[in-house]
């Protein structure tokens, strides 16, 4: 199923994108997309059974804003340097352990909003990744096997960050990571029947046009099943907390100089194999 939610900032409401491309309101079925209905297989089983049988109401889509797919995100944890091509393209060694640093929730915004270039920022950077959305809790999950039962689904994220307060003024990364705006999420939450191999998706993101990232999940270091089951060990994995799991080659950091940051009036467009595709307009924050 693809999952998503729609309307006005804050006020979104749960959908559904069925076989034909027909947008189909879950309103009456379900109050939200959340952590409560990932982790319910009744109200999941009553979704997939009214879709199939063509119970579900369609809904116009003509100038329907389509927010993040989740609401009320947990956590998001990510996972830094998880490409071969990326750690290549930056001069970085392969971590030998998954780097882990997080996002804050309120960094989350629709795939199609407008993100915010930072104050006094020079080195706003672009990453398409893709996003493990949890649909069981996961403590000391001890196989792939286990961890790839706690998944609900994939969506495609945006991982923006700003280089130089991420690497260059001292700490960890957090601060050139949780700017507002800077993890636009979905359009879908596609789920796991769907997607039968993760480590066989494509990733592309341009810029204003230009493709910069031509990817893929099998140049990932730690696979999803490895990146969820490491992450449970030093946490707890709760319904509708997110891992992003890392970008591929061609980000600008990875470029000649003059680095090709983005500035205001920018436009990204990322889309991944099978979880829909966002744009965003870049303005000053």
């Amino acid at each position: 199923m693809k999952l998503l939610r729609v309307g006005t900032a804050g006020a979104e409401t749960p959908a559904l994108l069925d076989a034909d491309g027909t947008l189909r309101d879950l309103s009456g079925l379900v109050p939200d997309i959340d952590g409560a209905l990932l982790a319910d297989d009744a109200a999941l089983g009553r979704i997939r059974t009214a879709a199939e049988a063509g119970e579900l109401p369609a809904l116009d889509a003509t100038g329907l804003r389509v927010g993040p797919p989740i609401a009320r995100i947990g956590k998001i944890v990510c996972i830094g340097l998880n490409y071969h091509d990326h750690a290549r393209e930056t001069g970085a060694e392969p971590p030998a352990e998954p780097v882990i640093f997080f996002k804050a929730a309120d960094t989350v915004v629709g795939p199609h909003d407008t993100v915010l270039v930072p104050r006094k920022s020079e080195k706003t950077d672009w990453e398409v990744e893709l996003a493990v959305v949890i649909g069981r809790t996961a403590r000391y999950l001890d196989s792939h096997e286990a961890a790839l039962a706690h998944v609900a689904g994939y969506a495609v994220a945006h991982d923006v960050s700003e280089r130089e307060f991420q690497i260059e003024r001292g700490g960890t990364w957090d601060k050139g990571k949780n700017c507002e705006t800077f993890n636009p999420l979905g359009p879908w939450l596609v789920t796991t029947d769907e997607i039968p191999d993760p480590q066989n998706l494509s990733l592309k993101l341009w810029v204003n046009g230009e493709l910069k990232q031509n990817g893929t999940t099998a140049e990932q270091i730690f696979p999803v099943a490895e990146v969820v089951r490491y992450v449970s060990q030093f946490m707890t994995l709760y319904p509708g907390d997110v891992i992003n799991t890392g970008t591929p080659a061609g980000v600008a950091l990875g470029q000649p100089e003059p680095k090709p940051f983005l500035r205001a009036g920018d436009v990204v467009e990322l889309e991944i194999e099978g979880l829909g595709r966002q744009r965003q307009e870049f303005k000053d924050a």
